[in-house]
């Protein structure tokens, strides 16, 4: 069974909703995961946007959200996690605002992708003291036995 990350907030290549953004509420999409291969010791979520600042002519990577240590036997995460509520183990990195926790689609202009990419480890990973995205990555490599993503797109509404 191949792993699968889907949400019932936005489908793949579907609109995230406002609520899910800087424009409404800012609170974390619902995910759900499946097909957690055998042996897995944990898990990674990140959460970034390749399109920033401008999708016509993109100049970096935004990074919205880190977690990692996910417990294997979790399957998914509730709409509006917040630290307190994260599965018990459960550690976060820096996002791109500089602190920790989901920071929705704030795009400056035009359509953006929105990468929610999940990895399933062989290993249960140190704590890394609130690691920047490549920290947590150049961690990983060795050890992902899985990975699959889900995109979301958002484009704010124009003020004119």
């Amino acid at each position: 069974m191949a792993l699968i990350l889907t949400s019932t907030s936005f489908t793949h290549h579907g609109t995230i909703p406002t609520r899910h953004t800087c424009d409404g509420k800012n609170v974390s999409p619902a995910l759900t995961w499946t097909g957690i291969p055998e042996g897995i010791k944990s898990l990674v979520l990140i959460v970034d946007d390749p399109d920033a600042p401008d999708p016509d002519a993109p100049k970096m990577t935004w990074v919205h959200w880190v977690l990692y240590n996910i417990p294997p036997d979790v399957s998914g995460l509730a709409e509006g996690v917040t630290e307190k509520k994260l599965p018990p183990g459960t550690l976060q990195g820096m996002n791109d605002w500089q602190h920790t926790g989901y920071g929705g689609p704030c795009p400056p202009i035009g359509r953006h992708r929105y990468f929610h990419k999940l990895y399933a480890l062989g290993t249960m990973l140190p704590d890394l003291q609130i690691p920047t995205k490549a920290v947590l990555e150049n961690t990983m490599r060795g050890h992902i036995i899985a990975n699959t993503e889900l995109i979301g797109c958002y484009q704010r509404q124009s003020s004119g």
